[in-house]
């Protein structure tokens, strides 16, 4: 067999001299997630509480004596058996990674590739398209209802039959729209096809359910979970996801050996022996959630999503132009989504601290009504 010629071998790439990577990568972007210094970030989701004093002080003292010279466990067996012990699970039913990602691109490995695919319901979080594509998985993608976000649960059951896809994947509560698709609904998903069937739980301490409990009577449910959103730990990459032991050992099979290290896994133990204090941080962003959500109900010009996540979706006219003075007026950063399909004129926040949620709605109110003047405004009498 002939060699591939150069131009095959660079086709649809700038790489002088070096022959292509893989076809699926001419139409991917790298992920930029970086936000400008200076400004008050209310776009990726994150808490705006960093841990607290007392907890700092105490991973302070825990690194005097830590092994940097050492690799980490690679399976991370201590806190794996403590997050097991937290939700009653078997140790064997955990497996940790370098945040829910590198176990999203994990299960993809091990499920997905050429002649499988996926199925998702749009709008949603990005990546599950992306990691399909990057392994030359086939993308089902189904529209929510463009009014209220929720799954056509009919079609939904209908495409699963039908297609048959290797992957299902539901972020529930759905990132951006926050809105939680019922558990008997779920149940009805899953039962439909022998698809892995990924429910994201990334932001499932906002919402207060959980597919846990059905963890037992489904052998192809994964539940995903991540110390980025509740723990405050967005900084240091820590997820971990929850399945019956011989879908743990296929995905553990195509994992990197030392992907969570030995700091992230020593801060989430000691996290995890602090869980209250979460647990009052998470009932502060709902109460401020709530309230953020009532004010952008009343603001005109404003159609405002309900959301059991730490985010608020909204609408307004000329979302372009009110986000460039909300980021270079007014010096708050938020997510705008341009032209993502479902998401026309889309705006979403995530829930800040008191005094940042009071200044966000200001601002908001300010830049809508700037927008909005009449061309002849500047122009003078």
């Amino acid at each position: 067999m002939s060699n591939p010629s150069n131009a095959d071998r660079s086709a649809g790439f700038d790489l002088p001299g070096v022959c292509s990577p893989r076809a699926p990568l001419a139409n991917l972007k790298p992920y930029s997630g970086s936000f400008p210094a200076g400004k008050t970030i209310m776009a990726a989701n994150e808490s705006p509480y960093n841990l607290s004093e007392g907890l700092r002080d105490k991973i302070a003292r825990a690194v005097r004596g830590f092994d940097f010279n050492r690799y980490p466990d690679p399976l991370a067996t201590d806190l794996r058996a403590q997050i097991a012990d937290n939700y009653q699970l078997k140790p064997e039913q955990v497996l940790l990674g370098n945040g829910g990602d590198e176990l999203l691109l994990d299960m993809m490995i091990a499920w997905g590739g050429k002649g499988r695919s996926i199925l998702q319901f749009m709008p949603t979080f990005t990546m599950y398209g992306i990691y399909a594509q990057t392994f030359e998985t086939a993308v089902i993608s189904l529209l929510r209802d463009p009014q209220t976000y929720a799954i056509d649960i009919d079609l939904a059951l209908e495409t699963l039959r039908a297609q048959q896809p290797s992957i299902c994947l539901l972020c529930n509560p759905n990132n951006p729209s926050g809105q939680v698709t019922p558990v008997a609904d779920i149940c009805r998903l899953i039962e439909a096809s022998d698809a892995l069937f990924v429910v994201d739980e990334a932001y499932a301490e906002f919402s207060g359910t959980s597919m846990l409990p059905y963890l037992d009577r489904y052998p192809n449910l994964v539940i995903l979970r991540t110390f980025s959103k509740a723990y405050s730990l967005a900084g240091l990459r820590l997820g971990y996801l929850m399945a019956s032991p011989a879908i743990i050992e296929m995905i553990a099979r195509v994992r990197m050996p030392y992907s969570v290290n030995s700091f992230s896994q020593m801060v989430g133990s000691l996290l995890l022996d602090n869980k209250e204090e979460f647990d009052q941080a998470c009932a502060d962003i709902m109460r401020e959630r709530d309230w953020l959500y009532d004010v952008l109900q009343d603001m005109a010009g404003v159609k405002v999503w309900p959301s059991s996540a730490n985010y608020l979706l909204f609408q307004v006219e000329k979302a372009a132009e009110v986000w460039e003075r909300l980021l270079y007026v007014h010096d708050i950063c938020i997510r705008h989504f341009k032209d993502a399909p479902g998401l026309d004129n889309c705006l979403r926040v995530t829930v800040g601290t008191s005094q940042e949620n009071i200044a966000f709605t200001a601002a908001l109110r300010e830049s809508i009504a700037y927008v909005n003047l009449p061309d002849d405004f500047f122009c003078g009498s």
